[in-house]
């Protein structure tokens, strides 16, 4: 059963409208009449989901990047990826299932891969801990960086997290210093690093994986300092305020191209990635390929020399 989005009601009606007309049981005489209003039904449909999509605000577009059909790290990896090799633990303490990575094949081109993973239901959700790493995933994520850069393998990392779990013992086990040592790793590798913002790009949790040569974000992803419900907590002391937050926070896609922090913008299907998984992974695979050949022709001290300029000047854009 779809999954719909508050904003998308008079949408949920009509789709309705035309599911229960096909469970109704009809006469061969009626069959046409009845064939000819759902195809009636579908068109609205259609044209009303283009005009709510037309017209998005940014709300809208955190409650799209936080949608639950939302294709997750493991479907682009499944599907664009190769010869995966899952590799787990940091070597220090645990395994974190909200980090997923290996070595793998992009078209034959081999190279390490980071997402972080939320889970497709309540149990996985469970296990990857809604896509909340600990320091142990961010330890997870240096120790692969370290890999990619002895053996001169490009990195993809993709990127869907509310945020770096807040939790008691992920500070305990010094969660600000995981963050800030992968983000280090991220300015020091010499081989190509490529991230793509697939849903959320949350605070410091995304920071640390996304301090890339190139960020690609999903035309209804979002990146941001903190959640709007974060935002609106503290600016306004009432999280109720999330709308006019999201707003503040200039966390879309569009905004961040002007800021000069986001480089590409993938368009999605009309209705968001969950509503044409394959088109949108096909669309990312196409865009991975052409990044990687970006970096083909150039040393590794100019990838890494290109990825620190990219950062320093990052505020020298205006909106």
């Amino acid at each position: 059963m779809q999954h719909y989005l508050d904003f998308e009601k008079e949408l949920a009606l009509l789709d309705g409208k035309a599911n229960e007309l096909r469970s109704t049981n009809s006469s061969q005489n009626e069959e046409r009449q009845k064939n000819g209003n759902i195809k009636e039904i579908e068109k609205k449909s259609k044209q009303l989901l283009k005009k709510i999509y037309s017209d998005l605000t940014p709300w809208h577009k955190c409650q799209i990047a936080r949608h639950p059909e939302r294709p997750h790290s493991s479907l682009y990896i499944k599907n664009l990826m190769t010869e995966f090799i899952p590799l787990a633990g940091d070597k220090k303490f645990a395994e974190d299932k909200s980090i997923i990575g290996g070595l793998a094949r992009l078209n034959d081109t081999p190279i390490v891969i980071i997402g972080h993973e939320k889970g497709d239901d309540t149990k996985s959700r469970i296990q990857h801990n809604f896509g909340m790493a600990r320091p142990e995933g961010y330890r997870k994520a240096v120790r692969l960086m370290d890999l990619a850069d002895k053996f001169n393998l490009p990195v993809i990392t993709f990127i869907d997290t509310p945020g770096a779990y807040p939790g008691k013992g992920a500070e305990e086990r010094g969660q600000a210093e995981a963050i800030a040592s992968s983000i280090a790793k991220c300015m020091q590798i010499k081989v190509p690093l490529i991230s793509i913002i697939i849903g959320e790009g949350g605070s410091g949790g995304a920071v640390a994986l996304a301090s890339s040569n190139k960020i690609i974000m999903l035309e209804h992803s979002i990146y941001s300092v903190i959640s709007p419900e974060g935002c609106a907590s503290i600016l306004w002391k009432n999280s109720d305020k999330m709308k006019e937050a999201a707003e503040a926070l200039k966390l879309t896609a569009g905004d961040l191209t002007k800021l000069g922090i986001v480089d590409e913008i993938i368009s999605e299907p009309i209705g968001g990635a969950h509503r044409n998984i394959n088109e949108i992974i096909l669309k990312v695979g196409k865009s991975l390929e052409r990044s990687l050949k970006k970096f083909n022709k150039i040393t590794p001290d100019q990838i890494l020399e290109e990825r620190r300029k990219k950062f320093l000047d990052v505020g020298k854009f205006k909106l």
